[in-house]
């Protein structure tokens, strides 16, 4: 398993999207220049608590739009379920299918299995500044426990206000 530090250049990814597209990281990140970006692995659309987790960020990504943070969201699932799920619930932001794990494991996301349902990550966040650095992680080993929008809405601005003050103190 990676273990990715803070401050160090994420590894760049290409996953389909539950609307049949290729999603490349450097891409979206080249097309959002001024932005962070927030990756979310979830356990899949078959997990309440995950489910209630992307709904929440779902709520709160005005704000998080606002603060100019992209999210995404990649479950080792495939895409045709990942879509339902999208579909049902209304969300509008890039839901990527990993459905080998080759991406969680690059992160360095805990896998678990489960009968009927096989292998899966286990939910983790990372945001990465507009350079592809690792600004923030939090990996979970369980389904309980991660950081909710709000509390990643106010981690962003924290580190936003703590960039400044280091930029303006220089």
């Amino acid at each position: 398993m990676s273990e990715l530090r803070l401050g160090e250049r994420v590894p760049n990814f290409i996953l389909p999207t539950v609307t049949g597209e290729q999603f490349l990281l450097e891409e979206h990140q080249e097309s959002h220049r001024d932005c962070w970006h927030m990756i979310v692995f979830f356990r899949g659309s078959w997990s309440p608590a995950c489910v209630r987790a992307l709904k929440e960020m779902e709520d709160h990504l005005e704000k998080l739009t606002n603060e100019h943070v992209t999210v995404m969201a990649i479950a080792a699932e495939n895409a045709a379920e990942l879509k339902q799920m999208s579909e049902k619930e209304s969300l509008t932001f890039p839901l990527l299918s990993d459905e080998f794990l080759s991406i969680n494991e690059a992160f360095g996301v805990f896998t678990a299995s489960q009968e009927g349902v096989g292998s899966f990550g286990e939910p983790a966040c990372f945001l990465i500044n507009h350079d592809g650095e690792l600004l923030y992680q939090q990996k979970q080993t369980g389904p309980y426990g991660r950081a909710c929008a709000r509390d990643l809405l106010e981690t962003i601005r924290h580190l936003k206000n703590q960039q400044h003050t280091k930029g303006s103190a220089s």
